[in-house]
């Protein structure tokens, strides 16, 4: 039996990929861009996530699988516009692991993790800077007062799911010295969040722009305390969906109908669900 390598398992999903989406492919394959996967490739990663969080190797192989796919895919679509290719793809992202690692292919030494992050984002600096630098010549004859300077914030992505958006903002804005002297400051603030959420609550804009306050407060305090919000609150929702489903167990058992529980009944059953 000949022994696969990863190199040719690779080969074989890239040109799985080619065909397709060459002429006599797959349709649907074919009609797809950069546009139309953007959903795909957010459902799969949070595929992924679920599969991590169960603990299924089978499960986490197979939707890693349907994550990876979508790279070739995008790389495929990218080579037949004559842009780049997976092999650009592969060469952009081992030229900078290499470059963001100096402790591993250099002869810089670290004494933790810490520093290593230190240094990645001192390095990260640096090539923003070349890329600034090198755009600014080429667009040298623009008009400099139309320019907009660079924020700090400007390297995040816009399409991040919300509370990944906020944490990664907060973070940067923290680097530059915007942040609370201490976690209490930041516990004072969720609770002046809370109060002004309450206060505007009969207006549906403003409760609107205070509950984004007090969402975006919320993950400042899941910062300070090295949680991730995101995770977070996927498990919470995975808490309530469990429980939830122990309620409608129960109800059925007693051959109740949810909808004609009363709101003490509701918590008689919630509590003996988070008992359970």
């Amino acid at each position: 039996m000949v022994q696969r390598t990863p190199g040719s398992a690779f080969t074989r999903l890239i040109e799985i990929v080619a065909r397709l989406r060459a002429p006599g492919g797959c349709p649907w394959d074919r009609e797809q861009t950069h546009a139309t996967l953007r959903t795909h490739l957010l459902e799969e990663t949070y595929e992924t996530l679920d599969a991590i969080d169960e603990g299924d190797d089978a499960h986490l192989r197979e939707e890693l699988g349907d994550l990876l796919m979508q790279p070739v895919m995008h790389a495929q679509i990218a080579e037949e516009e004559n842009r780049f290719n997976i092999v650009d793809v592969l060469d952009e992202i081992s030229d900078k692991l290499v470059r963001r690692h100096p402790h591993v292919f250099g002869e810089i030494t670290v004494s933790d993790s810490g520093e290593v992050l230190r240094n990645w984002d001192a390095i990260k600096k640096q090539e923003a800077g070349s890329r600034r630098q090198t755009a600014g010549n080429a667009t040298q004859e623009a008009d400099s007062a139309l320019r907009t300077p660079h924020s700090a914030l400007d390297d995040v992505p816009r399409t991040l799911p919300s509370l990944l958006l906020a944490l990664k903002v907060s973070k940067k804005a923290a680097k530059v010295g915007f942040e609370w002297p201490d976690i209490q400051s930041v516990m004072d603030k969720l609770r002046e969040e809370t109060d002004e959420l309450e206060a505007d609550l009969d207006d549906t804009q403003r409760a609107g722009e205070e509950l984004g306050d007090l969402l975006f407060t919320a993950v400042n305090v899941a910062r300070w305390k090295k949680i991730d919000p995101e995770i977070a609150l996927r498990e919470t929702v995975a808490r309530f969906q469990k429980r939830f489903a122990h309620m409608e167990a129960v109800a059925a058992a007693r051959e109740i109908e949810l909808q004609s529980l009363s709101p003490q009944q509701w918590d008689e059953l919630w509590n003996a669900a988070k008992e359970k």
